[in-house]
Formats: C-alpha cells, sequence, structure tokens
C-alpha cells in the first residue's frame, strides 16, 4: 500500500493465464519449505518439476563418436573446434571455425561423425530435476501428470511449459544466497545486541541513504555494479522510491531515460506533464514512466478502464501485438461500448485527442521495456537491508 503496488498486475478476474510465483528463500533452508508444502498439502499433491538436458553441440559429436567407436583422443580434438558460446550450434561452428571445416571437407570419418551429430543436436539427452519448479495440485499429482523418480523423490513427466498448458500452478522455490547472509548477520548482531531484528528496520535511515549516495555498494544486493553506483551517485538517493526506481531503470532499454531522470531530479521545473491527470502517477518517478504498474494506472485513470483491462492491453504492448493495439488505441481515446469492455475513453475525461494518442504512442514504445514495480520494490527491500547491515 505505501509504494502503491497494484494487486491486479499480479492476478484480476481478466487474466487468462495464472501468474508465476517466484519466491526467494534463504538457500539453507529451501528444503525445509519444500518439505513443509508436502505435509501441508500432502506428499501425493506435491511434485518436483523435471527438466530435459538437451545434446548442445559439443555433447553431440562426443555422444555420436561413442557410438561411432573413435577413439576419444580423435573426437575430443573435433569436439574442441566448436567455439565455446552461448546458443552455438553445429551449423553456426562450421561457418565460424575455419579448422572445423577443413577437417568436415577432408576426413570422411568427421563428415559422417558430424552429419550424425547434426540430426541429434537438439534432441533431449537426460532428465533432471528443475532447480526450483514445485508444482502443487488440489487432486493427488498423478490424477493430472505422468511422474516418474529422479534420485527417489517424484518428479513430472511433463516440463514446465507443458504444466502451465494444463493448467496447473507452477511455483519456483528459489534459493537465495543474500537471505542467507542477512540471516548470519542478524545473527552475530543478536550476540552483542540481542534486541536487534531484520524486521524493525527504519526504511528512512539516512545514514544508509548518505553511504548509497556515496557509491559504497559493494556487497549490497543489485547495487554493486560501477555502473549502477555512478547512477547511485548521481540520484543521492533519499528514500525506498529512488532506489526501486534505479533498480527497474538500470536494464537494457529504460537505460536510455536514466539522464532525463536525473536532470528532472535535480531540477523539478524542468518536469512537464501532457497533462495534468499524470501528474500524481508520474511525480514519484521524476515524470519518466518507469513500471508497468504506471501504465496500467494511465489506462485506468485517464480512460477509465478496469484492472483487468488496462493488464491485457500492458500485456498485449510488451508482447508487440499490433492489432489489439491499435483496437484498443481507439477504445483509450474515444471509449468503448461493447458489454463487458465499457469504458469512457480520453477525449470524455476532457483529453484532447492528439494529447490521447501522444500518450498512447508513449506508452506502446515503453512498455516493452517497463518493468514490475512489486519485483523492483521487492528486490530493493533486500538492497536496503543489506546496505544498512553494512
Amino acid at each position: 500500500i505505501r509504494y502503491n503496488l497494484i494487486f491486479e498486475r499480479f492476478l484480476n478476474p481478466e487474466r487468462v493465464s495464472m501468474p508465476d510465483f517466484d519466491v526467494d528463500f534463504c538457500y539453507e533452508r529451501r528444503q525445509e519449505v519444500i518439505d513443509y508444502v508436502n505435509r501441508k498439502y500432502g506428499a501425493d499433491h506435491v511434485a518436483q518439476i523435471v527438466t530435459f538436458g538437451t545434446m548442445a553441440a559439443r555433447n553431440a559429436i562426443r555422444d555420436v563418436g561413442r557410438v561411432m567407436g573413435m577413439p576419444y583422443q580423435s573426437v575430443d580434438v573435433v569436439a574442441k573446434q566448436v567455439p565455446m558460446e552461448l546458443k552455438m550450434t553445429l551449423k553456426r561452428a562450421l561457418e565460424v571455425s575455419p579448422e572445423l571445416k577443413r577437417m568436415y571437407d577432408s576426413d570422411p570419418q568427421v563428415t559422417e561423425l558430424i552429419d550424425t551429430a547434426l540430426k541429434v543436436e537438439g534432441m533431449p539427452r537426460h532428465a533432471s530435476t528443475h532447480a526450483a519448479g514445485v508444482v502443487i495440485t488440489p487432486e493427488p499429482t498423478d490424477y493430472y501428470l505422468p511422474l516418474a523418480t529422479n534420485d527417489g523423490l517424484p518428479v513430472t513427466q511433463f516440463n514446465m511449459t507443458e504444466i502451465e498448458e494444463l493448467g496447473l500452478l507452477k511455483m519456483d522455490f528459489l534459493g537465495l544466497r543474500t537471505l542467507t547472509v542477512i540471516r548470519d548477520a542478524e545473527a552475530a548482531i543478536q550476540k552483542k545486541d540481542p534486541s536487534f531484528s531484520i524486521r524493525k528496520l527504519d526504511y528512512d535511515d539516512a545514514a544508509t541513504y548518505k553511504m548509497l549516495g556515496q557509491g559504497e555498494t559493494e556487497g549490497v544486493f543489485q547495487l554493486e555494479s560501477s555502473g549502477m553506483k555512478q547512477v547511485l551517485v548521481g540520484l543521492q538517493p533519499q528514500n525506498l522510491e529512488d532506489v526501486i526506481a534505479l533498480i527497474s531503470l538500470y536494464r537494457p532499454g529504460p537505460m536510455d531515460s536514466i539522464p532525463t531522470y536525473l536532470r528532472n531530479r535535480h531540477e523539478p521545473d524542468k518536469i512537464s506533464y501532457k497533462t495534468p491527470q499524470l501528474a500524481h502517477i508520474l511525480d514519484v518517478t521524476n515524470g519518466c514512466i518507469v513500471y508497468q504498474e504506471q501504465v496500467m494506472q494511465i489506462f485506468r485513470e485517464l480512460a477509465g478502464f478496469s484492472f483487468g483491462q488496462a493488464d491485457n492491453v500492458r500485456r498485449a504492448m510488451s508482447k508487440k501485438k499490433h492489432a489489439v493495439m491499435e483496437a484498443e488505441r481507439e477504445h483509450f481515446v474515444h471509449g468503448c461500448t461493447e458489454p463487458g469492455h465499457e469504458c469512457p475513453g480520453c477525449v470524455a475525461n476532457g483529453i484532447s485527442e492528439e494529447v490521447a494518442n501522444e500518450i498512447y504512442d508513449e506508452m506502446s514504445s515503453f512498455a516493452s521495456y517497463a518493468f514490475n514495480k512489486s519485483h523492483a520494490a521487492c528486490y530493493a527491500y533486500v538492497a536496503f537491508q543489506t546496505a544498512y547491515l553494512k
């Protein structure tokens, strides 16, 4: 409530797909959470999710070489010609590695090796357990899913995507090292001051913001990079809203608006709003659109959309679904009378057609970058705790 987070960004009656539950726990105690879920819902209602390891370029060569009975040494020489890069394929390796191409063209055994490897590349090679995914079901899991065992524990035979398609609820229980560090620091402080509790921090503590403003952030969650330090020094954060905004802005895409954000912060008279109704939505981010939630608020307050409709348009914008966006532009500007989608539109609320279209364009170009404020707020919360402890 304090940070104006919108619950409907997460779940609303008009949402079609299930939201993602990503929950971070201290990594040493993550298993306790899984044990708790097993006790609470019944072990037969809980399963971890399978993930399939696929044959990457080098693996495919090694596996095929083993089957062809080639000596390990000679297969190894060929495999090592495949560059170690993310998403490297055999087809691309033949284009970028002259040595591999030479072997392929001159040695018939290597030709056969690579041709066969091309056929199996990308196929599932083995099953393992997804690092964090857990599925919890109303009926026992085997009512919905085929199961298998992995290290003696039940896992689903369907992967994450298929589980979502079945409409089942996937939870990600992630282990986060920072939470373990916070717990250890709290325990260390309590030896000297038993009354200390991380739950009672003052999130307006001036000394902590002063330290952040000096860029002394080694060890501070999410704020450690050299670029982030420069922005912290430029901004001089005063409160948690500032930290939330930085975490949202400091990523590819939104970074382009950091200079405007900083300028508006230090020269508030340079901030201008296309219409006065935007002021109380964007003042918290110095006149810039930063969050998905702000996009939703603009739809809601300027054009009278419901939160559910607003979230659907936001999603269409972030996925660049142009047909949906053009239909909704009309609703945003002039309103809509279709049952279930009624909204007055901007013009009825005293905003000119031209301005309404400008605002819509700005949101469209920005929505694919906009960040989920609730997500950033959780990160900022943890960032502040680590900074305070430091």
